[in-house]
């Protein structure tokens, strides 16, 4: 992978790709989140989606989709720490295997370029119909927050865990702003991320000279564009603190108990094979601890599993369990990060986990949207573009050590329940 700037905060990242038979363009837009405009921005790609100035409506752009042989767009949102990123993406086969030697690359970058910089204005702003199309789209899924328990508890404990740090932003929107939201003021926040945003276009699959003429034709797009790029947001922690434990009360069956740990400092790019193995070890795969003790042999949860966020130096244990064992299940929890910590761990069981891993890593180049999410991630974390191979090689090096190092550094922040009232019915 090829990575160079080719404007002040512009890169392209690109890959020739020549095992696969499809090529993809994304435009990466990445830049701080800002509070008042994150509902604006939740809103956006669910916009942006629906055709741009030159495929007005659905319909037509399900036809053109259709006629280059099935070819795909998204336009898709989604945090990173303290920063937003907006990506539009399109997706098909290669020039050479078009039945009449279509220059498909060049409609695909049309699509992609048409759909970033050429939205479907009317009267300057983006279409107030379509505007009020997906308000009601967002509205139902911030409503339906509450309704999926496992999602709602994460949410309102890193609510809890963030505050009103950047990273506390809500990214995906606030419910009692969005009936307000009118047209002009996404196109607002629409213009003021391609003013200040650092944009990557990824280009995977196509020859130099294809890239060359993508590469080119953004460069003409931004032409027009005032151009003022914000450095993003790095890699950030909470600070310890004492453990703050939140109940909230919901008629349900099953319970729901999300526990926040900090590293207390932010994440060194370094880090990340020994977290890989420390998440895997402790809850992120079917041999760690938190799956063949908590779960499968003291039965005190239905789920338990841990994940890491390398931008804000956070693990989550999010875990379902029985009402009366919520208290049984977070003391069985901790009691195992501190058996890794100052216990013994097998080989076997360090092997079983690195093997895992090393398995799942073995795929990631086998799509190219696996690539993508690869290097892409790469570029944010400020790692130097560490390559798979690169990685694997890191993971296989680490050592217990390195596990229990990571493992020492984090503590318990927040450790948020969804439980019944006591005396309430099962529904």
């Amino acid at each position: 992978m090829k990575r160079t700037e080719i404007a002040p905060g512009v890169h392209l990242l690109w890959d020739p790709a020549p095992k696969f038979n499809r090529c993809r363009i994304s435009i990466h837009f990445a830049f701080p989140a800002k509070r008042e405009t994150a509902t604006a921005h939740a809103l956006l790609p669910l916009v942006m989606e629906r055709g741009y100035a030159d495929c007005p409506d659905m319909t037509q752009m399900t036809k053109t989709l259709a006629r280059l042989y099935g070819a795909d767009l998204t336009v898709d949102a989604r945090p990173f720490g303290a920063n937003h990123n907006l990506c539009v993406s399109a997706t098909g086969i290669k020039d050479r295997f078009a039945l009449e030697g279509e220059p498909l690359t060049r409609e695909y970058a049309g699509l992609a370029l048409g759909t970033a910089f050429h939205p479907a204005f009317v009267g300057g702003v983006f279409d107030p119909e379509a505007v009020g199309i997906e308000k009601q789209m967002l509205r139902k899924a911030l409503e339906d927050e509450v309704n999926e328990k496992r999602i709602y508890c994460q949410r309102q404990a890193n609510r809890e865990f963030f505050g009103d740090s950047p990273a506390g932003i809500r990214q995906e929107g606030y419910l009692e702003e969005v009936d307000a939201l009118t047209p002009e003021a996404l196109t607002a926040a629409y213009r003021e991320m391609l003013e200040t945003a650092q944009i990557e276009l990824l280009i995977l699959g196509c020859e130099e000279a294809e890239t060359e003429q993508v590469k080119d034709a953004l460069l003409r797009e931004l032409s027009a564009v005032e151009r003022r790029p914000a450095p993003l947001c790095g890699n950030m922690a909470m600070p310890r603190r004492e453990p703050a434990r939140k109940v909230e009360c919901f008629d349900t069956v099953q319970a729901k108990l999300c526990m926040l740990f900090t590293l207390g400092e932010p994440m060194r790019p370094d880090q990340i094979a020994a977290v890989r193995l420390a998440m895997a070890l402790y809850g992120g795969s079917v041999t760690s601890r938190l799956f063949l003790n908590v779960r499968e042999r003291d039965h005190l949860c239905y789920y338990c599993a841990s994940s890491f966020q390398s931008f804000t130096g956070s693990m989550a244990v999010n875990s379902g369990v029985e009402h009366a064992d919520a208290a049984r299940a977070e003391a069985a929890i901790l009691k195992e990060l501190d058996d890794l910590r100052n216990g013994p761990i097998t080989d076997e069981e360090l092997e079983d986990c690195r093997l895992s891993l090393l398995s799942g890593m073995a795929g990631i180049e086998d799509s190219l949207g696996g690539i993508e999410t690869w290097y892409y991630m790469e570029v944010l974390r400020g790692s130097g573009l560490q390559t798979p191979d690169e990685a694997r090689a890191a993971l296989r090096a680490v050592t217990k050590e390195d596990v229990r190092a990571i493992l020492r550094q984090l503590s318990l922040s927040v450790s948020y329940l969804l439980t019944r009232e006591e005396g309430t019915a099962d529904v």
